[in-house]
């Protein structure tokens, strides 16, 4: 680590630690106007954020990225219009802050409350996905929680100029600009810093990206961590799954937007309806591009897919590809998911509610679907107002986390002149 990014981290984390206490005593009505302010500024400044991104595309392009890759981090006017739309969302969204989640009164006349508070300072490390600056700054304003993000090189100057419109959005209504930093070099010793904990000031490091990336932070970080591993998402297709639903949740969950970590990976699909069924939706997925991929089962129904072996079982592939397998029944799906899955999202399809019900339960993923895409897998489809990311952990924040997820909480207890004997 270079002493220059060394010392510009550590006064970033100062200035956060700082900016904590405006924030915190900032009226519900405050952070609603300067997250409203910030949606109105991501409008205005539309045509620079879009020149921004055609600058990260351009070396996107000539650095080799994949097609997923440059489709997360490409911004069109409709796109800018969505992120604003959702710092919107966010803006209306109930505050969580000061919210009295349970109450009780003890037998000595003791009145004790919990009530949600910020946690402090978070910082926030993604990679090519520009609209997330936007989102967790909404997020951690909401949330009374400041922010230091640290975006990927690849989308370094759309973050920029999206966190210019945060920076406008918050110092308008008269808050500290501090409240939402943005790392603005692409070296990667600033990360290494940031895992340090920054000299005390980090209370939460929140890393939204890849495996790798993921598995650095936890093993490195000196702070606590909100994982989020990948979508190795599933869709099982039951025997009694109703044939054209079937088709149509598996096509979406796949197809949709295959670069989100919603998008389903691998395909389970009953022997019992396999060989009927199973052509049905692969005409569909194939005739929307994806590509196949199938066990020795699925092969003699479609022998023309490709051979899946044991890495397709394990991969996120985010790009039109498709695992397959045929399954003899629940347990084995169930078997499949538990041995190959992230956790993350798997859902099943099927008019049988008790079959639904033993899935539902079997499955330990952060997210259990029926009847349902796994494209669902979504804090804004969740009505949180839009997410930081899904998490895979089973300490804190679970699924979508939301601004109430970002909340931890304390005691409040009111005496009347109690003592303790």
């Amino acid at each position: 680590m270079t002493d220059t990014v060394a010392a510009m981290m550590l006064d970033m984390g100062r200035r956060a630690r700082a900016a904590t206490e405006p924030l915190r005593l900032a009226g519900a009505g405050v952070r609603s106007a300067a997250l409203t302010a910030i949606a109105s500024a991501l409008r205005d400044r539309a045509g620079t954020i879009l020149a921004a991104n055609e600058r990260d595309l351009e070396r996107a392009r000539a650095n080799g990225l994949s097609a997923a890759l440059q489709d997360r981090l490409a911004l069109t006017p409709d796109r800018i219009t969505a992120i604003a739309g959702a710092v919107d969302e966010v803006a209306a969204f109930p505050d969580p802050l000061g919210v009295e989640t349970a109450r009780w009164t003890r037998p000595n006349g003791l009145d004790i409350a919990r009530v949600r508070t910020p946690l402090g300072v978070l910082a926030i490390i993604y990679e090519s996905r520009p609209n997330v600056t936007a989102d967790a700054a909404a997020l951690c304003i909401r949330s009374g929680n400041v922010a230091i993000l640290r975006c990927g090189s690849d989308c370094l100057d759309s973050a920029l100029a999206i966190h210019a419109a945060v920076a406008e959005g918050l110092t308008s209504v008269g808050l500290p600009a501090d409240i939402v930093q943005l790392v603005p070099t692409p070296d990667r010793a600033a990360v290494g810093a940031i895992l340090t904990g920054l000299d005390g000031t980090i209370d939460l490091l929140i890393p939204r990206g890849g495996r790798s990336l993921v598995e650095r932070v936890q093993s490195e970080a000196r702070v606590p961590v909100l994982g989020h591993l990948e979508g190795l998402n599933h869709t099982y297709v039951h025997a009694a799954a109703d044939p054209d639903m079937a088709r149509d949740i598996v096509v979406n969950a796949k197809m949709r937007r295959v670069s989100v970590c919603g998008a389903t990976e691998t395909l389970l699909i009953d022997a019992a309806v396999a060989p009927t069924l199973l052509p049905v939706i692969a005409g569909a997925l194939t005739a929307t591009g994806c590509v196949l991929r199938g066990d020795d089962a699925a092969r003699a129904i479609l022998p023309g897919i490709e051979v899946a072996d044991a890495a397709d079982w394990t991969t996120e592939y985010l790009a039109p590809i498709l695992s397959v397998r045929v399954v003899d029944g629940i347990e084995q799906a169930v078997d499949h998911i538990r041995t190959h899955g992230s956790g993350h999202t798997d859902a099943i399809v099927t008019e049988d509610a008790d079959t639904a019900a033993a899935f539902l339960n079997a499955v330990d993923s952060a997210i259990v679907i029926w009847n349902a895409s796994t494209q669902f897998a979504d804090g804004g489809e969740f009505g949180f107002g839009g997410e930081i990311g899904i998490s895979t952990a089973r300490l804190h924040a679970r699924g979508p986390v939301g601004a109430e997820q970002l909340t931890s909480y304390k005691y409040v207890v009111r005496g009347t002149g109690q003592v303790r004997p």
